[in-house]
Formats: structure tokens, sequence, C-alpha cells
């Protein structure tokens, strides 16, 4: 019911904004009304409510909002970048590059993160957990030089400037004119719509309500995911990529790297944000919802294949001071791996990368 709302209130604010522009006073905005409508969070069993900030509740105006603005390029440079290039919703919101691309083809340092469940995730955004915020985040990729590339008052004059966007901001946010569009407002609006991007229907959700069931080798990969069956080897996996999330939201060494010592990584991660000498080559552990969409993986794309993922794993990995104590040599057969692969498909949520809501509404 909450996906049609959305969707009805889209298309309307959009029809009524082309109206309404051409009424108003110059930049003034108080004839058009403010009477928000206000929607829950959703929520997940077993993961505690969304926390969202106080002065950025979600509105079915400031939503779809933010749709709008996640994929307008009007927030990059040259008007050809926008939000939804390195996250893709039938990728699960990633963009299937090792390291992303933004603003004349320039390239990033790292792969694009999933935006599943993204208001969730409390302990910190990026890699590294440099944004504590949804909020906070947003700021980045529209001044970023390799992503959009573009300065924020310039951003705002565009906005402000727009035959669309000022009733949208009003309805949204209540501003009195449309000088009021601000950086502030646009990263509300971002997010949120990426709170409501939720992804709780897999078959492995279906198998827990219920309403499936696994097949044998994808109840057998559960049970060595899980490390439920003394008979089956231990994979350590559910400790790093707990359910629901499928993340601990931590940070570790997952020893992709050889070293000779914690300085010596070429993207020190979670270390090159905060200083700390043990933090360097721990990145966030990421969600494995809608894994088997998300390829390359790990924060540097290095492996091509969910195989490939596994025969580090089974390896052991690289040794460091730091080094996840769940990181650890393997004993698997190839029937072991090809189960646990079957199960980790199960995480594959086609509601999720197929809602209308989420799409890009241009």
């Amino acid at each position: 019911m909450i996906r049609v709302l959305l969707a009805i209130v889209c298309w309307f604010l959009f029809t009524w904004s082309i109206i309404q522009c051409h009424r108003a006073p110059s930049g003034s905005l108080s004839h058009i009304a403010y009477k928000p409508t206000f929607v829950a969070p959703a929520h997940i069993n077993g993961v505690p409510h969304m926390d969202v900030p106080s002065d950025n509740p979600l509105t079915a105006e400031g939503i779809a909002l933010g749709r709008m603005l996640f994929y307008d390029p009007i927030l990059s440079a040259d008007s050809t970048v926008f939000c939804g290039n390195c996250h893709q919703q039938q990728r699960a919101f990633t963009d299937g590059k090792a390291l992303s691309t933004g603003f004349a083809g320039r390239k990033g340092v790292r792969s694009a993160m999933s935006l599943a469940n993204i208001g969730f995730h409390h302990q910190g955004l990026f890699w590294d957990g440099r944004s504590p915020t949804l909020e906070a985040q947003a700021v980045h990729p529209v001044q970023d030089s390799v992503e959009m590339n573009l300065n924020w008052q310039l951003a705002e004059q565009r906005l402000q400037r727009h035959p669309v966007y000022p009733a949208w901001f009003r309805r949204a946010f209540g501003i009195q004119d449309s000088k009021d569009i601000t950086q502030h407002l646009v990263v509300k609006a971002l997010a949120q719509f990426q709170r409501t991007l939720i992804s709780r229907d897999a078959k492995y959700d279906q198998v827990r309500r219920g309403e499936a069931q696994f097949t044998e080798a994808e109840a057998r990969g559960y049970a060595i995911f899980f490390d439920t069956s003394s008979e089956l080897p231990h994979s350590e996996c559910g400790h790093c990529h707990l359910d629901p999330l499928f993340t601990t939201l931590e940070y570790h060494n997952n020893g992709i790297q050889q070293v000779n010592n914690l300085n010596d990584f070429s993207d020190k991660g979670r270390g090159g944000f905060n200083g700390n000498y043990y933090d360097n080559g721990k990145f966030k552990v990421p969600t494995l919802r809608n894994i088997a969409r998300t390829a390359p993986y790990m924060h540097d794309g290095r492996f091509k294949t969910l195989p490939e993922v596994l025969d580090h794993y089974i390896s052991g990995g690289h040794f460091a001071d730091n080094l996840s104590p769940n990181v650890r040599q393997l004993r698997f057969s190839e029937r072991d791996k090809q189960d646990l692969i079957a199960f980790l498909h199960t995480l594959t949520d086609s509601i999720f990368l197929n809602n209308p809501a989420f799409a890009n509404p241009f």
C-alpha cells in the first residue's frame, strides 16, 4: 500500500508542480500547501528499529523528492552523473565494477557498496565508516572531484532556478521561497529515499517465515554458513555476516592483502580514516543480501566470482597482526563449496530488485 501511495504522490507532485510554477510569484512558494504525509520506517524482524533522525522523519513527499534527486544528473558538474550510476537497482544498488567511475570517466579507489537496508547501518557508512549518517554521507559524492565534481553552491542554485524542484521542496520541507533550497535539505531528501530501500523478501526470508523450503543443497549450505552441524565443515561466515542483515556492521581485516606490517596496506581503510594503526586494512563487513548480484567482490573488487571469494576464505587468507579471528584455513570439499554458494543464492530478493518504488522515475 505504501509503495502505491508513493508512486501516486510522485506523479501527482510532478504534474502539479509544473502547473503551479507558472502561477507563483518569482521565488515565492507560500501559495503551495504544505501537508506532509508521514510514513513509518520499515521494520525487519530481528533488527532494532531504524534510527531515523528526529529532524528528518520519513514523508511520502520527502521520499519522492529524494528518489528524483537520486536519479537526476542535475547534481553533477556536467549533468551526466547521478547516484543511480553507481547504485543500480538490478545490481542491488551496486554498479558491477571493481572500481566505480564518476565524472568524466574518472576511476575511484573502491567499489560501490550495496544500499540494501542501508537505513539500519548505524555504525558508519562507506567502506571505512567515515560518515555517521545517511545525511552526512550524501554530502560527499556531489562535491567529490572523482564522483560528481559539483560545488554545492552551484548545486543549490541549479535547484533553486529549476521549474519543478522548488515546489517539490516546498511540499517535502515547507520552505517559503526557492532560495531556501539548500544542501541541508537535498541530503535530507536523499537520505529519506535511501531509508526505504528494504530487502527482506528473499527465498531465505520466505523459508524463515514458513512460506518456502530449501533444496537439499541450500539446506546443507545453510548449515555450513551458520556452523550448525557437527557433521559438516564450519565456515565461520555467520560470525561476521549475521542474519537478518547479513552483516554485523563491524570493520575487519579479512586477509585479502599480504603485508609486512600494518602500515604497508595500499588502502588503509578504517585506519586511514581514524588514524588507529590496528585499524589499518580493516573494512566494513558488507551485507550478503543479494550477494549473487553484486559482483565483483571486496572493497577493491579483486574477486570476480563467488567461487573466487570462497577459495580465498578456504585458503585462510594472509596473516596480519589484526587479521580477523574468524578467517582461518578451512577444509572444504567441492560439494561443500557449491552447496554454500547455493545457499548464498537464496539471499537474492527479486522483489527488492524489481520494486517500482525504487526505480528511476524519469
